[in-house]
């Protein structure tokens, strides 16, 4: 039998079933059609996976393309370059670019380019308002049509309840999902996490109140309206309480955590450490607790990288005035690996957070994918992640793909060391992404 690619000696690892053993993995047409223990096969390429894992590729669920609507800047090219040297072979892509996503037109060119570019698959986010102004809801049905996973402010919150409503309405009659990141819009707008920390450094504080009371008002319209509501990077333990009645009462409600919050709390500041400047902000470390077990445990559906891109010019400023934000795609499998490894949680669950859980968030939007996505069995479309679990590293931004070069994990600021290395990226069977050391042969 001939195929067009051949993985052999992996430790394959399926998230979905537990499947985890050694095993070779045989890729024709785009689609994966052996797995186990193969012999007789000619292939036209040959990777070597041994002391490798090979996973399904990971899903991201929260990043941003800044200007995917400017060419000169190259933008789209290096963000999805950074997604498939991290793993990533499916992104949702957050509505506040430049021009904001509100036109079918912007929609459908951003996914011509990023299906041009071959790197990773991508699933644009509709603005929920007009320019994310919170006051005319956008052009829901239009935007739907050309490609649109879903509906969402960023991180603009809409100020007006009736707005908001009336939103969540009109996506309620056509099924789609609503992506919200719970702040109320007034409690919000402070610079750091409310505390002894802020306190001490004389920081504006943004209170658990700000989130709370947002996701008092979400739960009860989408009680009144029976929307679907995502609820986008939570980061407080008030909010997970609240998260677990809202899923034990049915509610039709997943939610995702953010890297950053998982592994930092505000003492992470240290010295006004503008890479630690966040929105959402780091909290204190009980919340980072509570953010990992409901993560660990099934209440918060995916970790997410909240991957923004910022450039020197905005980032290097006194902290109260550098603009929020970290890189976040190439550093998203090992930040998960490390909070596995913390948790005591075996490999195939540790994946899961970032393969079949966001799998299951974006389901049937997924297309001809969402039977077998963030998965790894035989039919299911070839996106793999093939990394060394036994690699550990530092990130520095020379390392870095991604345009954005600002990370708080940089330069052992955490003295964090990293697990995993990405070898090798594969998206629709076609080889996204290849590291210099990996063993593969032409035949």
């Amino acid at each position: 039998m001939n195929v067009d690619i051949l993985i052999s000696n992996g430790r394959v690892v399926d998230p979905a079933s537990g499947r985890d053993e050694i095993a070779d993995v045989a890729i024709r047409k785009e689609h994966v059609v052996h797995i186990g223990a193969l012999k007789d096969l000619q292939a036209a390429h040959h990777i070597d996976a041994t002391g490798l894992v090979v996973a399904p590729g990971l899903i991201d669920l929260a990043a941003r393309l800044r200007k995917p609507g400017q060419q000169h800047d190259n933008m789209l090219d290096s963000e999805l370059a950074a997604a498939a040297a991290g793993g990533v072979t499916s992104l949702v892509c957050l509505p506040d670019t430049h021009p904001v996503l509100d036109e079918p037109g912007l929609v459908e060119m951003l996914k011509l380019r990023a299906r041009k570019l071959s790197r990773c698959r991508l699933f644009p986010l509709g603005a929920l308002t007009r320019e994310l102004k919170g006051e005319a809801l956008s052009q829901m049905a239009e935007l739907h049509d050309a490609g649109c996973v879903g509906f969402a402010q960023a991180d603009v919150p809409v100020a007006d309840t009736l707005v908001l409503q009336r939103a969540l309405q009109y996506a309620s009659t056509f099924g789609y999902t609503v992506w919200l990141r719970p702040q109320d819009a007034w409690l919000g707008k402070g610079i750091a996490a409310q505390g002894a920390v802020a306190t001490r450094l004389g920081l504006t504080g943004v209170p658990v109140l700000s989130e709370t009371i947002a996701l008092h008002t979400i739960f009860e319209l989408m009680r009144a309206t029976q929307a679907r509501v995502h609820l986008c990077r939570l980061s407080s333990a008030a909010g997970v309480a609240l998260l677990r009645q809202a899923k034990a009462e049915g509610l039709p409600v997943t939610a995702d955590v953010n890297i950053n919050s998982l592994h930092l709390t505000d003492v992470d500041i240290g010295y006004f450490n503008a890479d630690m400047r966040l929105n959402p902000p780091l909290r204190q470390g009980a919340d980072r607790e509570a953010l990992r077990q409901a993560l660990a445990d099934g209440c918060i559906d995916a970790l997410v990288s909240d991957h923004n891109p910022v450039a020197d010019d905005q980032k290097n400023l006194p902290f109260g005035e550098a603009e929020p934000g970290a890189t976040g795609l190439e550093l998203l499998l090992s930040l998960a690996l490390r909070w596995g490894q913390d948790m005591g949680l075996p490999l195939h669950q540790t994946l899961g957070a970032i393969t079949q859980g966001p799998a299951r968030v974006l389901g049937r939007q997924m297309g001809a994918m969402a039977g077998t996505a963030g998965r790894l069995v035989e039919g299911a479309v070839a996106d793999l992640c093939i990394y060394d679990p036994a690699a550990e590293w530092t990130v520095t931004p020379d390392q870095l793909a991604s345009q954005g070069k600002h990370t708080p994990f940089a330069y052992g600021s955490t003295g964090m060391a990293l697990p995993g290395r990405v070898r090798c990226t594969l998206v629709a069977g076609t080889l996204a992404y290849v590291s210099p050391g990996l063993s593969a042969s032409t035949a």
